[in-house]
């Protein structure tokens, strides 16, 4: 029995859509050297890997101290975003740096398995165009990136989770989560601006 060609036309057109804990996995399963590259990772991760260090530097981001680096670095890969690039290109000495796989193979499995628990929830769903979505991400992450750097206690925190959040949705091609974490990150705004405006009528820099 033949199918109907249109159904077998609108699959073809549709790519199926491989969760980032697979994704990651199956990389895993590619590293036939005892230690691997970060541009090995990036490469294997494909359009995946924005999504996939935006994610580290928003969990780092949440560690105390490391927020003040990252609200800069964080600027790199949103540029790039924003230009349109593939993958993120790193500067030469991270790109080379060596990870062992044993140690690699750990942290994803553990990551792996949290995400199979967060993919029930961010699941593909409100597509957007992937250029579209490149962009309108690196723009709100370039946004929330000097609010990591505000000195107040706790103030990275909210735009750190915001980062995470969009990190996820842009992984896993959830517009509707994307959507939630656009309206988060003009929370976060919102907050960082009232804070430093209180912060300046409290000391009077304008008097």
């Amino acid at each position: 029995m033949i199918g109907d060609p249109r159904q077998t036309s609108a699959t073809a057109e549709t790519p199926l859509h491989i969760p980032v804990s697979v994704v990651l996995l199956a990389l895993l399963d590619k590293a036939t050297e005892k230690d691997v590259s970060i541009e090995w990772l990036i490469d294997g991760l494909r359009e995946r890997s924005f999504g996939l260090v935006l994610l580290m530097m928003a969990l780092v981001a949440l560690v105390p101290g490391g927020s003040t680096v990252i609200g800069v670095l964080l600027a790199y890969p949103a540029l790039q975003m924003i230009a349109g690039r593939e993958r993120p290109t790193l500067p030469r000495f991270v790109r080379e740096r060596k990870v062992s796989v044993a140690r690699l193979a750990s942290v994803v499995r553990r990551a792996s398995a949290v995400l199979k628990s967060v993919e029930r929830f961010i699941r593909p769903r409100w597509h957007i165009p992937a250029l579209a979505t490149k962009r309108f991400v690196g723009i709100v992450v370039l946004f929330l990136a000097p609010t990591l750097i505000w000195p107040f206690p706790f103030s990275h925190v909210i735009p750190a989770l915001v980062v995470a959040m969009i990190a996820l949705a842009y992984l896993e091609n959830d517009g509707l989560f994307l959507g939630l974490a656009g309206g988060a990150a003009v929370v976060s705004l919102a907050i960082t601006a009232a804070t430093v405006w209180a912060s300046i009528a409290t000391t009077n820099l304008f008097v």
